[in-house]
């Protein structure tokens, strides 16, 4: 068998193939990022002679943890490394010439962990099915990522509370480089990406540093319609100095201190209340979020509007019914929940709203348990979040916006998982046989069509609609269809219309 080698801006590289496609694993996209290089903007890597070997998975960003939760997609115990800023790539062909749709996917776990190497983000079906160019990749997170210094340290370290988000940026420029090598085409990119990555796609479309690097979107589970703000940022980075005993005027040693030291430190810090609840099992880490500033991201992405720097291009977005059913599967009191036990646990949330909204969903889901309350009407946030999102968005451009409900329930456990957080993402890469918690519905064939179709032909043809499923209507103002992805897909008009009027008036920032 003749050697699968591909020429990059910065050397060869060889890949091999599996299940009948091509895979390149680890491809450096920039240059190492530790001592003298942390927190500050990537750079791309260094050329090598001869031919590297991109056969293994590269190394994730450190995140205090080499395996994840079992329940969880990011359970991989890939190496962790500073050294981290590689992608991977699947394809039909490298050098022929090919023009084929790239789908760069941009992993979830917040901004704090994770990694593009994960069995479900693995894109053999994707290429299989529909003759596309797969890429996903690693960056930096949590403190490497985003530790504000700008207004500590001075101008050199201006953007590092968004060196991770411009670790992205820097991986898009290299598909916009090299991958027709691949058989990709450089002007036809979707940028793709669940949870936390479905944040990373949303502030991508409002950093002008992006901007032209890519020409459609998917928001999975989770918008970002803010980033944290300057002065919050600072406050945290001045407390993470305290605690290494840094002054301002010795930042050097930041940069120079172990990375498992500096993490360490981190994770005894207080979390800041400004993250989600249910994300505190990450620690201190998740203190560390994008910053709003003023130039890498100019503005809040879409609060109270959408930022004039938004990149107005066409995007699928929208949430799974049962969200929080993910976060929630370990509760002692999990299908047993009482109804004063779901009016206690959803007081703080939402306050005096809390006696109209239990009432309404009491109404619109007559068979529902508490415990199913408890579940739906916490996952709301999310999609109230993308439909603030979209509807900033249209208000401020006309590339049409593509709305879906994620409602198919797996068996997995007695339909403990319900349509969980994160369930959609192997049915778009036709991956459900690597994710256990898909349960054993005959089914799911159906729904890997119907959803890793429409992901397909919105790459290929800027519409999700396909013979698989209901025409797909965008999303306007007035008539708000959404695509309901179950067996069978529906396209709805403004569903749950009652339920979601029961929000008004509450500032539902997900």
């Amino acid at each position: 068998m003749s050697e699968i080698i591909a020429n990059t801006t910065a050397g060869k590289v060889r890949g091999t193939t599996e299940k009948d496609v091509l895979v390149f694993k680890g491809i450096p996209y920039g240059a190492p990022t530790w001592g003298s290089r942390r927190f500050l903007p990537p750079i791309p890597p260094e050329p090598w002679t001869g031919v590297r070997d991109a056969l293994e998975f590269g190394p994730s960003c450190p995140q205090g943890r080499e395996t994840g939760d079992p329940i969880s997609p990011l359970n991989t115990g890939i190496h962790q490394d500073e050294d981290c800023l590689v992608l991977n790539i699947w394809t039909r062909a490298v050098g022929d010439g090919g023009k084929r749709p790239v789908m760069v996917w941009l992993h979830g776990g917040g901004f704090t962990s994770g990694n593009g190497s994960s069995p479900i983000y693995h894109g053999h079906g994707l290429v299989k099915r529909g003759d596309v160019v797969v890429v996903t990749i690693n960056h930096r997170l949590n403190v490497l990522g985003f530790l504000h210094l700008g207004d500590i340290a001075g101008e050199e370290f201006a953007g590092s509370g968004m060196v991770g988000m411009m670790d992205i940026v820097l991986a898009l420029q290299w598909v916009r480089d090299n991958i027709r090598a691949f058989g990709g085409d450089p002007g036809n990119v979707t940028i793709f990406g669940e949870s936390g990555g479905g944040r990373k796609v949303s502030l991508l479309l409002t950093m002008p540093l992006a901007k032209g690097l890519f020409h459609k979107g998917i928001i999975e589970s989770s918008p970002a319609l803010r980033g944290m703000e300057r002065n919050v940022a600072t406050e945290v980075a001045e407390r993470l100095l305290v605690k290494l005993e840094i002054k301002k005027n010795e930042i050097e040693k930041i940069q120079n201190i172990p990375v498992k030291q500096l993490l360490e430190a981190v994770m005894t810090m207080p979390l800041r209340t400004q993250v989600r609840p249910e994300a505190t099992a990450a620690g201190s880490l998740m203190s560390f979020l994008p910053v709003v500033d003023g130039k890498y991201l100019p503005a809040h992405p879409f609060i109270p509007e959408a930022s004039p720097a938004l990149n107005d291009v066409p995007i699928i977005i929208g949430t799974n019914k049962d969200e929080t059913a993910l976060m929630l599967a370990r509760d002692p009191r999990r299908r047993r929940l009482a109804e004063e036990e779901l009016v206690e646990r959803l007081t703080p949330r939402l306050g005096d709203k809390r006696d109209s909204i239990i009432a309404t969903y009491h109404k619109t889901r007559p068979y529902a348990t508490p415990w199913d309350l408890l579940i739906g009407i916490t996952s709301e946030d999310r999609r109230i979040g993308c439909i603030r999102l979209v509807e900033s968005k249209l208000k401020a451009g006309k590339a049409p916006v593509f709305m879906y409900l994620f409602t198919w329930e797996s068996d997995y456990k007695g339909y403990l998982f319900k349509a969980a957080h994160s369930l959609e993402i192997p049915f778009a890469f036709d991956t459900t046989e690597a994710m256990e918690i898909t349960g054993d519905r005959p089914n799911k064939p159906q729904l890997v069509d119907a959803v890793s179709g429409a992901w397909l032909a919105f790459a290929h043809n800027n519409n999700p609609s396909h013979p698989g499923i209901p025409k797909w209507e965008p999303y306007t103002l007035d008539k708000r269809a959404t695509m309901i992805l179950d067996v069978p897909c529906r396209l709805a008009i403004d569903p749950a219309r009652e339920e979601l009027d029961a929000w008004k008036g509450m500032d539902v920032i997900p």
